[in-house]
């Protein structure tokens, strides 16, 4: 959605926090892994290189399938799957 001069269009704080579950999520995925690779080696540069590279995919992973969902339009959330045709005439917007 794009805001334009004027636009009253305040965003939800879900969508504000949005971005914040996803760092969060590749957070807690990189310290665990953290913790498995340093109880697993003591080696501490391996387990840095390895929550640093778990963080970066899960994130990218989070990422990517974010773009994915694009979530349905008003008009084709009727259960019509978006076919004019079989829409309710009786149930259009003006309605």
């Amino acid at each position: 959605m794009t805001n334009r001069p004027g636009d009253d269009y305040r965003p939800s704080r879900r969508e504000v926090l949005r971005p914040a579950e996803y760092v969060g999520g590749a957070a807690i995925a990189a310290v665990f892994t953290a913790v498995i690779v340093f109880f697993g080696t003591r080696d501490l540069n391996l387990t840095l290189i390895s929550a640093g590279g778990v963080f970066i995919v899960v994130l990218m992973v989070l990422a990517l399938l974010s773009m994915a969902v694009k979530p349905n339009p008003g008009e084709h959330g009727d259960g019509t799957g978006g076919d004019p045709g079989r829409r309710d005439p009786t149930d259009g917007p003006g309605h």
